[in-house]
């Protein structure tokens, strides 16, 4: 009987020590589930100049944002600006595309016109719209889903190829940076900073 003791103390002894690095594994791999949240840069010129985007109005529809139900019931939700940085797209949802970003901050863009909230411009004989995706020029953008760290110019007016060149390096190349932050606008698409509780209710 000792000597059936003296064997199951061991192997009771090393189940325990598994049991507790198991746990501590949980405790310390938890996350929660990540959704869509990546992002991209773009840069527009009207007549040679570049468009800032101040106004307050392009960036409110993210402070409204209260959770990944969000994307149903508000396109903004989806793909946006926020903390008035006015390079940066945050695309939250799955097959975004270019065009319906500008729709979700007021602008309507195809291949003959750019209307923004107080503009209209109309592509004829002497001023076109160009688009440069990634360093190609296309004319195949508003209907494509915005990829991660994705660059896009959208030129209008009577712009010369050395022009639009510059226009396209003058484009800033953040996403990257983006991707690898902690995102305090997210409307739900990004992961979120986990809580010991949250940890400690993992382990079990």
């Amino acid at each position: 009987m000792k000597l059936y003791k003296k064997s199951l103390a061991p192997a009771l002894a090393g189940l325990f020590i598994g049991v507790l690095v198991i746990l501590g594994i949980r405790f310390i791999t938890y996350s929660t589930e990540e959704g869509v949240h990546y992002h991209a840069n773009f840069a527009i010129y009207l007549n040679g100049q570049r468009e800032e985007f101040t106004d307050i109005f392009y960036y409110i529809g993210a402070e409204s944002c209260t959770g990944e139900s969000e994307h149903a019931t508000n396109p903004y939700a989806r793909a946006h600006m926020h903390d008035m940085i006015g390079d940066v797209i945050h695309v939250e949802d799955e097959a975004v595309t270019w065009g319906q970003f500008f729709q979700n901050i007021g602008w309507i863009i195809d291949s003959q016109v750019i209307r923004t909230p107080d503009q209209i411009f109309l592509a004829d004989s002497q001023n076109k719209l160009t688009f440069m995706l990634n360093g190609e020029q296309t004319d195949k953008v508003i209907n494509s889903v915005i990829g991660d760290k994705d660059r896009l110019l959208v030129d209008f007016g009577s712009t010369d190829s050395q022009t639009l060149q510059k226009e396209f390096a003058s484009i800033a190349s953040t996403a990257e940076k983006y991707n690898d932050m902690k995102d305090s606008g997210s409307c739900g698409g990004a992961s979120q900073e986990t809580s010991w509780k949250d940890r400690l209710k993992h382990m079990f």
